[in-house]
């Protein structure tokens, strides 16, 4: 994601992760242990620990990926489509 950060609250903190990494993360963690798209990165220990220090702004976070561009969504390289990772984030918000 370079040139590009998200403006919302921790936004900057979420673009070093990645949405679509850090909804599978989440899924991984809350709904999936079977889930492992995110392990498809060489820098998942970094976002790991980032995700960890961020916790405070995961659910808001959820909501913003719902209203997020699906084709910025889909520059994702962890084999997840804008549909999956917008239907995991709602199921993880519980809707």
């Amino acid at each position: 994601m370079k040139g590009h950060e998200y403006t919302f609250a921790g936004g900057d903190q979420l673009t070093g992760m990645g949405a679509t990494w850090f909804v599978s993360y989440y899924y991984f963690k809350n709904k999936d242990s079977s889930h492992v798209n995110w392990k498809n990165v060489k820098t998942a220990q970094n976002r790991i620990s980032r995700f960890k220090r961020t916790e405070n702004y995961h659910i808001s976070w959820l909501k913003e990926v719902l209203r997020m561009n699906d084709k910025n969504l889909a520059k994702a390289t962890i084999g997840l489509s804008p549909e999956q990772t917008k239907k995991m984030a709602r199921d993880l918000l519980g809707l």
